[in-house]
């Protein structure tokens, strides 16, 4: 038998009724929990569809993805859209300086700090329809769901659809601190980042007005697809991310000596692109050789002189170490280079590694990982904890306030592609273990320990 939202609706308040909990005709969160409150999957699945038409190609159709980058037509076409559906849930939709857009549902408790759960709505060129999409309209679809069942949550829900995530991310990195300068003039779409954020209603020139305080949040919560496939190939349900992960990239130069390539013996050749080679299979050696989620990976690549008749004497790569733990990637850079190093030795050339970049991890809160355990058992789904090997938002909102991620399977585990694809009902199943989760945190503590 289906439940419709009104019957729902129904089962609510009497159990609000039954526990003497009506109190100005909304029923507080922990009756309303205790009513099972559910999202409307259908509805949730009408706004994801109609926010695909926005960077779709012209008569093409929801499997062929979308293109809709920051500060593009599209996005600003789809911005409208997503504004238009919070002003429908209620919310009045704030743009920053940054351009973030933002609604808030007001809380019982006007003493309390905001809970924020959304994510973003811009793609990469030819990319997915799920991206950050579920995120921003599950967010919207929770706030509709409490509406819908007259849940009224102690803490202010704020509502929050982060701009240019994927250039970025620049919304949440305006948020927690400051957005370098240079990057005003990155072009995006064409056009340089200052005009970008004046189009979608941004400030370039007051950046610093979208800053928020430390500690200023009682939490962040984001909902996302894995962008992998060990959910989908466990068969479990949800995902409890533990941490994004930390980052170190590096610069690698390797120098030979480029001669003809039919006249040079072979024992007399000093040739970068051999070593280059051995330094791709050293990497992916290094990487695996002990148990671990570490990933290392050679992504660049260039050959000089890149012609058939000549010995490489010249390659420039980047070498890149990703893992929950800087610890044990730095571990893994620094035999990276005394690999290297031996590599050089044994080929005739000379190779240099310099770290260009270091992203530190972001750590889930331990509180907000139990409370997604708990509501997604609520829902009869099974979870398990993961790392996040992609970069989100929520790295940058972790070092303002405590921050949990929600992952649901990602088909074949493809992402940034027309061909990412996640179940309607994972989607669904996401949506609830939101709701449910931000009506738990919604009844904890969260201030750190004095």
């Amino acid at each position: 038998m289906t439940i419709t939202v009104d019957r729902r609706r129904s089962v609510a308040l009497l159990a609000g009724i039954a526990l003497g909990t009506v109190l100005g005709g909304t029923i507080p969160a922990s009756a309303a929990a205790a009513a099972e409150p559910r999202i409307d999957a259908a509805r949730l699945q009408a706004t994801l569809e109609r926010l695909s038409t926005y960077g779709r190609r012209v008569g093409g159709s929801f499997a062929d993805g979308v293109s809709r980058v920051a500060y593009s037509d599209a996005d600003v076409a789809g911005r409208a859209y997503v504004m238009g559906l919070m002003r429908e849930a209620g919310l009045t939709p704030h743009i920053d300086a940054a351009g973030n857009i933002t609604g808030t549902r007001a809380g019982s408790d006007p003493s309390l700090k905001a809970i924020v759960i959304g994510s973003h709505i811009d793609s990469v060129p030819g990319g997915g329809n799920f991206d950050g999409q579920l995120g921003s309209m599950a967010a919207i679809e929770v706030v509709r769901a409490l509406n819908d069942q007259h849940v009224a949550t102690r803490h202010p829900l704020e509502v929050t659809l982060w701009s240019n995530e994927e250039g970025g991310p620049i919304g949440s990195i305006a948020v927690v601190g400051t957005v370098p300068a240079e990057m005003l003039e990155r072009r995006f779409n064409g056009v340089p980042m200052r005009e970008g954020l004046q189009k979608i209603g941004g400030d370039p020139d007051h950046l610093a007005l979208a800053r928020r305080a430390p500690q200023s949040l009682h939490c962040y919560i984001e909902l996302h697809i894995e962008q992998g496939g060990v959910l989908e190939k466990a068969g479990i349900a949800i995902g409890v991310v533990d941490g994004i992960v930390s980052i170190d990239e590096y610069d690698v130069e390797l120098k030979g000596f480029a001669n003809h390539a039919g006249t040079t013996p072979m024992g007399e050749r000093h040739d970068a692109l051999l070593a280059a080679a051995k330094v791709v299979e050293a990497v992916r050696e290094i990487a695996t050789r002990v148990p671990g989620r570490q990933v290392g990976t050679v992504g660049r690549f260039e050959v000089f002189p890149n012609a058939p008749n000549v010995i490489p004497g010249l390659v420039k790569l980047s070498v890149e170490f990703r893992d929950l733990s800087a610890e044990t990637i730095a571990a893994l850079g620094a035999e990276t280079a005394a690999r290297l190093q031996q590599i050089a030795r044994e080929t005739g050339t000379e190779i240099s590694m310099v770290r260009a970049v270091h992203d530190d991890p972001a750590l889930a809160d331990v509180r907000i990982q139990k409370q997604i355990e708990a509501a997604a058992a609520t829902l009869g789904l099974k979870s398990m904890h993961m790392p996040s090997g992609a970069g989100h938002d929520a790295q940058n909102l972790a070092k303002l306030t405590p921050m949990g991620m929600i992952f649901i399977p990602s088909i074949g585990g493809i992402s940034h592609s027309p061909k990412e694809l996640s179940r309607w009902s994972d989607c669904a199943n996401g949506a609830d273990v939101l709701l449910r989760t931000v009506l738990r945190v919604d009844r904890s503590d969260l201030r750190p320990a004095s």
